[in-house]
């Protein structure tokens, strides 16, 4: 199957390319990029098409510092549920987990690595073989996550640092406009890093609940984008499943119309184990749940398909080394 790129986020390059003086109106055509399914949030293009419209804007427009724009005309809407969870992330780092951990909701043609190297959280924008690495593209990521931070941090945000693969441009005062820090170009990576202390601070608005639908909502999306993803399916159909009580690999492979050993067979070939998943989703609610002062402990052992709190209790201190009320308190 080909890559494929969100339509809602069409929407943000559309704006930057007529922000730049150009009717991206004949591009669209040229391309057969239908603008009625921009509106439609389950609806995708091809990766290659997506690339191929920047590659003609670029050459139409001029201005090397057109990508940009991006920082300006960004909106959470483009990113469907990734752009609101991101919203209401607890602190950036768990925000550009976030993003990290379900970019592919946009695209399938690059990725965000993540990790800490100096004392700073590194964020690093790897492409596939399939893109051209346009500099410009490139640009309107970094000013897109720019944008998106200081939407959460506020607008006193820098990064510690901004490397950029390409030359600098004629116009490279504005990136020192835009980003407010060192930039290095002809870097070995793209890579934008942040300091500990600004990516754990603690974001007023902060909503673990909303958090956690937002996920949900990303985790049926992937599931569905990508039918044959058996750990995503079964990820999604744990989540859904675990309230009722009695999880099992068999109540999961009932909902996902297979059998027992389908499902086991179909996991191994992801080097996983359906106890390894459920262990996962577990934790990783556990860990939003906790965050939520409204809902009480033994709330959370039900949500989270425990018998009983004493068991759920056994659990948490074996993934955090910390029983549920302690760390709650911490």
């Amino acid at each position: 199957m080909p890559l494929t790129y969100s339509a809602p986020a069409v929407a943000l390059t559309l704006k930057i390319i007529e922000s730049s003086g150009v009717d991206p109106d004949p591009l669209m055509r040229k391309l057969c990029i239908d603008p009625q399914k921009i509106a439609d949030p389950n609806a995708r293009f091809t990766y290659k098409r997506i690339d191929t419209l920047w590659a003609e804007a670029a050459a139409l427009i001029d201005d090397s510092c057109f990508g940009l724009k991006a920082a300006k005309y960004w909106h959470p809407s483009h990113m469907n549920s990734l752009g609101y969870a991101w919203l209401s992330s607890s602190s950036l780092r768990t925000a550009l987990q976030r993003f990290s951990k379900y970019m592919r909701i946009l695209t399938e043609g690059a990725s965000f690595e993540l990790e800490e190297i100096n004392d700073e959280l590194a964020v690093t924008l790897k492409y596939k073989s399939i893109s051209r690495q346009q500099p410009t593209r490139t640009d309107s990521a970094m000013a897109m996550l720019i944008a998106m931070c200081r939407a959460n941090y506020g607008d006193d945000f820098s990064p510690a640092s901004l490397s950029l693969t390409h030359p600098a441009p004629d116009c490279a005062s504005k990136f020192y406009e835009l980003f407010r820090c060192p930039i290095n170009f002809d870097a070995a990576d793209n890579r934008f890093t942040l300091t500990l202390e600004s990516a754990d601070k603690h974001l007023q608005g902060s909503n673990p609940l909303l958090s956690t639908l937002h996920d949900q909502f990303m985790i049926d999306y992937l599931a569905q984008l990508d039918n044959s993803n058996i750990v995503e399916r079964v990820r999604a159909a744990v989540i859904q499943q675990l309230p009722d009580g009695h999880i099992s690999d068999g109540v999961v492979a009932k909902a996902l119309y297979m059998n027992v050993r389908t499902l086991q067979r179909r996991l191994q070939k992801e080097n996983t184990t359906f106890k390894t998943q459920l262990n996962s989703v577990r934790q990783e609610l556990a860990d939003r749940y906790i965050r939520d002062s409204s809902k009480s402990l033994a709330e959370i052992s039900y949500l989270l398909g425990f018998s009983e709190m004493s068991s759920f209790s056994r659990a948490f201190k074996r993934w955090t080394g910390e029983t549920p009320s302690r760390y709650r308190q911490g």
